[in-house]
């Protein structure tokens, strides 16, 4: 058996390299801790500016009205009834050269002739279209960014 500084207050855990050690309750803690802070951080993806996680907003669609936003880590399907728009980085999200965040706005509920500027990353809801095509440094959701258009200005037709 193998020991790492005082005995006192020692637990035993399994050590893949030497087949059995021991670890203090302090080091063992503070490694339990450490992971759980992590794991907490990559699954809550607090994306932005006031962003509280992800929203139960999109569990539960139809309590969002429209025009409601929520920040998500880019993993996150754009539901039905959404658009992207807004793209970032966010350490909360992972570490990566792409955009990893995402804001979402919810478009269902909009009365028709409604205008709205979303990035084209993902396709117009059913009832909306496309009425011109720009660039945003906003909706910047690749990691090799070009000039290219990358944003729709929506309108609702039905």
């Amino acid at each position: 058996m193998q020991t790492f500084g005082d005995m006192s207050g020692v637990l035993e855990v399994p050590n893949q390299l030497n087949r059995g050690g021991t670890v203090s309750n302090r080091r063992f803690a503070g490694a339990v801790l450490f992971s759980a802070a992590l794991a907490m951080a990559v699954a809550g993806c607090g994306a932005g500016p006031g962003d509280e996680g992800e929203d139960s907003r999109l569990a539960n669609q139809e309590q969002a009205a429209a025009g409601d936003t929520v920040n998500v880590c880019s993993s996150t399907m754009t539901p039905s009834g959404w658009v992207d728009v807004q793209w970032w980085n966010s350490g909360a999200c992972g570490s990566t050269f792409s955009p990893n965040s995402k804001q979402m706005k919810q478009l269902t509920g909009y009365p028709i002739g409604t205008r709205v500027n979303a990035c084209s990353s993902w396709s117009p809801p059913s009832g909306w279209s496309i009425v011109s095509s720009y660039y945003s440094s906003s909706c910047r959701y690749s990691a090799v960014p070009s000039f290219d258009n990358n944003s729709w200005t929506l309108v609702r037709s039905f």
